[in-house]
């Protein structure tokens, strides 16, 4: 989750991701942002993160995130 953090505060620095839960909703995270996020979990967790799980639900929070980043890695390894 630490790694998923850094990721996140690198793109957006001023964000408080351990509480945020509307990165989508209230627009904290762009299309650009997602695109970025997507390279830089699939480089560094070694997941693929397919169209359909593209949602404000699996993106809205860095713990609904890390908990798609360990579906994810169930399913795929």
């Amino acid at each position: 989750m630490d790694e998923l953090l850094e990721i996140l505060s690198d793109l957006h620095p001023e964000v408080d991701f351990e509480n945020e839960e509307g990165l989508i909703d209230r627009g904290i995270l762009d299309s650009f942002d997602i695109v970025s996020l997507i390279s830089e979990i699939s480089e560094n967790f070694d997941v693929t993160i397919s169209a359909e799980k593209i949602t404000p639900e699996n993106f809205n929070s860095a713990k609904a995130l890390w908990a798609l980043i360990e579906r994810l890695d169930e399913e795929q390894n």
